[in-house]
């Protein structure tokens, strides 16, 4: 029987906050129920991927490298570690977005792309090489126990976390629902650290924030897209409608977005079209090759009209790609900023028998026009470059003055969605105070001049 396989389509990366410690690709069944998607079936039950035997010649010789490594290396190691590294290196040769991932890593990817986790809703950060609680996740255990910005765990659970890493630490706290962790914590004021016990409990990651600008404008920022994203935005396209009258433009930021669900790519390039293609895949297999359209209809009344700009950058990869270049095809939005990353492969993901997985490049997509993205990235229709590094600070400098922002509730979608952004915000920011400018002047002659793409 053929394992169950899952189509990714998106990057993966390690964010530094408790909250959002994960792996994020895209992770949807195969073939996805996506309304407006065209997926071709055969009858019978799914095939398995070609598969091609290894001779015995070659599984001897791997098998004698495996005994004499076990037999004469003087660090032992076991058969399991040999194994799975043998695998990471053969999977490694073929692509920068195929791998070979742990039963632990899998595990992750599963519980990340749900949106969800169970744990005590902070995020932490390495600060000056201490264990710092950047914030408490409004609602959560830890923000109800009051843990603040800016506290040092010393100890999790009785153990020092001096030289931990931020993955071990998340391996400490997060844990089953209704347990408990005990954090150490050391906070200016504290005569000695003290501890709290907070009972573990399930943190709902979110992936949308927003802000509203005076003269009508909305903001919309998607750090990446997981199984909550369409649902959040359309709560704060809802209440942006009913807030500002009139609803005159909307700027949805995709910068340093990695990407994540394909599903919900989809679903948020639809919000936004009235009809027409959002993406297509092709691949050695008809498996591979799907379409997916924006439903007839679907936008009407809604949010298909609201004048748009999309922020992107080189950050912008894959998920948040296809949103950009769905758009930009169907002359639904303005593109601005930096060329995005050009993550343009999808992958399909095999789990394994020991609880293991493969994750396998197997096809392309492309954007309605019939362009590939993958080491392309999309073109902005007006180029706005970032501020540019100082040549005082290092790019390890500005994260920390970030993560400083942060904790002081200063970053931009730090503060109540409801409270306008200011001109002083905008001044720190070209790119964006550049999509205010031009809403502010809709619509642009190098929108309006052209025609969407036709439907194919």
């Amino acid at each position: 029987m053929a394992p169950k396989k899952w189509f990714l389509c998106g990057s993966v990366f390690v964010a530094l906050l408790l909250s959002l410690v994960c792996w994020q690709a895209a992770l949807i069944a195969a073939p996805p129920f996506i309304p407006g998607a065209t997926v071709p079936t055969a009858p019978g039950p799914e095939p398995a991927l070609p598969f091609t035997p290894v001779s015995d010649a070659k599984l001897k010789v791997f098998a004698q490298t495996l005994a004499l490594i076990e037999e004469h290396y003087p660090d032992p190691k076991t058969t399991k570690d040999l194994v799975y590294g043998a695998l990471q290196g053969a999977v490694g040769t073929l692509d920068p977005h195929s791998s070979f991932m742990t039963p632990e890593e899998f595990k992750e990817l599963q519980i990340e792309t749900k949106g969800k986790f169970s744990g005590i809703g902070i995020e932490i950060t390495l600060k000056d090489q201490v264990l710092t609680v950047v914030s408490p996740i409004e609602g959560t255990p830890a923000y109800q126990m009051g843990l603040q910005a800016g506290d040092q765990i010393v100890k999790i659970n009785g153990t020092a976390t001096k030289n931990i890493s931020l993955t071990e630490a998340v391996k400490m706290i997060r844990g089953t629902k209704g347990s408990k962790v005990t954090l150490t914590i050391n906070r200016e004021g504290f005569p000695q650290p003290k501890d709290f016990v907070i009972t573990r409990e399930i943190i709902p990651i979110h992936s949308v924030k927003a802000r509203i600008m005076d003269g009508g404008l909305g903001y919309i920022r998607l750090a990446n897209f997981q199984d909550s994203t369409d649902s959040d935005l359309q709560n704060y396209l809802r209440k942006m409608k009913q807030r500002l009258t009139p609803f005159k433009g909307l700027i949805l930021d995709l910068r340093n977005d990695p990407g994540g669900l394909l599903e919900q790519a989809v679903r948020v390039s639809d919000e936004f079209l009235k009809s027409g293609l959002i993406v297509y895949t092709e691949g050695r297999s008809k498996q591979q090759t799907m379409r997916f359209y924006a439903r007839t209809g679907s936008a009407d009344g809604k949010f298909a009209n609201i004048p748009m700009v999309i922020l992107i950058n080189e950050g912008s990869a894959s998920a948040s790609e296809i949103v950009a270049g769905a758009l930009k095809d169907q002359k639904r939005a303005l593109i601005v900023g930096t060329k995005s990353f050009g993550k343009g492969s999808v992958q399909t993901i095999l789990p394994l028998e020991d609880g293991s997985a493969l994750r396998l490049t197997t096809a392309l997509y492309y954007t309605p026009s019939g362009i590939t993205i993958n080491e392309k990235g999309i073109v902005p229709d007006v180029v706005v470059d970032d501020k540019p590094l100082p040549t005082d600070k290092s790019l390890q400098n500005l994260r920390e003055e970030a993560v400083d922002r942060h904790m002081r509730k200063e970053g931009l979608t730090d503060k109540p969605w409801n409270q306008p952004i200011t001109a002083a915000e905008l001044d720190k920011d070209p790119q964006l105070k550049k999509a205010v400018e031009l809403l502010n002047h809709w619509p642009p002659k190098s929108l309006a001049q052209q025609k969407p793409v036709a439907a194919q």
